[in-house]
C-alpha cells in the first residue's frame, strides 16, 4: 500500500519568539559612516501586513569577503542568555522581526562583490522559509539585468520585485509580497 507524503509543518509561530535577538537588525558597526538602511513591509496575498514575520539577511562585507566575523549571537557567559551584537564587528548577518504594521529594517553596509543582500522570510502559514534577494540599484549599473543571471532570466515586471527603491542617499525600501499580484520572486535551492 502506498501513502501520500504528509505536508510539512508551518514555520511558526515559535520563530517570532525564539529567533529575534537584541540588535538583530543592526548589522553595521555602531556609528559607521557607510551605513545604509534597507526597510519595507512583509505583506500577504491581500496586501495586508504580516505582523509576526522574520526577515534574515546575509551578505559579504564591503571588501567582498564572505567569512564574516562571529558575534551576531553572543551569549552572556554567566546566564547563557543571548546578548546580541558587540556593536563593533561586521558579521554580515541580520535578523529583523516585523512590527505590528508588518515593517522590518536592517542597518548594514553595502555588500562587496555582489549587488544584493540575500534574504530569507519566515512567516505564519509558510511551510518552508522563502529565499529572495534584495538588489541595491546603485550596485547594478545602467542596465539592471546585464551580467546577473537571475535578473537576466526574468521579465521586467518580475525583475522589479527584487530591486529596492532608493528613498534617499542612504535608505532603500524593499517590500516583500508573499503571494498574489506583485509577488516577490522567491528562489528555490535543491
Amino acid at each position: 500500500m502506498s501513502h501520500a507524503p504528509t505536508p510539512s509543518q508551518t514555520v511558526g509561530p515559535f520563530y517570532g519568539y525564539a529567533l529575534p535577538f537584541p540588535g538583530g537588525s543592526e548589522v553595521a558597526p555602531a556609528g559607521h559612516p557607510g551605513t545604509v538602511t534597507v526597510h519595507g513591509y512583509v505583506l500577504d496575498g491581500r496586501g495586508d501586513p504580516v505582523p509576526d514575520a522574520i526577515v534574515e539577511t546575509w551578505q559579504p562585507a564591503p571588501d567582498g569577503s564572505r567569512s564574516g566575523l562571529p558575534g551576531s549571537l553572543r551569549h552572556d557567559p554567566a546566564t547563557g542568555r543571548v546578548t546580541g551584537r558587540d556593536g563593533v564587528d561586521f558579521t554580515g548577518f541580520g535578523r529583523a522581526p516585523t512590527d505590528a504594521a508588518g515593517r522590518w529594517f536592517v542597518r548594514t553596509l553595502p555588500p562587496g562583490g555582489v549587488p544584493y543582500l540575500c534574504a530569507a522570510v519566515f512567516a505564519r502559514g509558510v511551510v518552508h522559509h522563502l529565499y529572495t534577494r534584495v538588489y541595491l540599484p546603485e550596485l547594478l549599473g545602467e542596465d539592471p539585468a546585464a551580467g546577473d543571471p537571475l535578473l537576466e532570466s526574468l521579465d521586467a515586471e518580475r525583475r522589479a520585485t527584487l530591486i529596492a527603491t532608493r528613498t534617499d542617499a542612504r535608505t532603500y525600501r524593499f517590500d516583500i509580497r508573499l503571494q498574489g499580484d506583485g509577488e516577490t520572486v522567491f528562489l528555490e535551492f535543491s
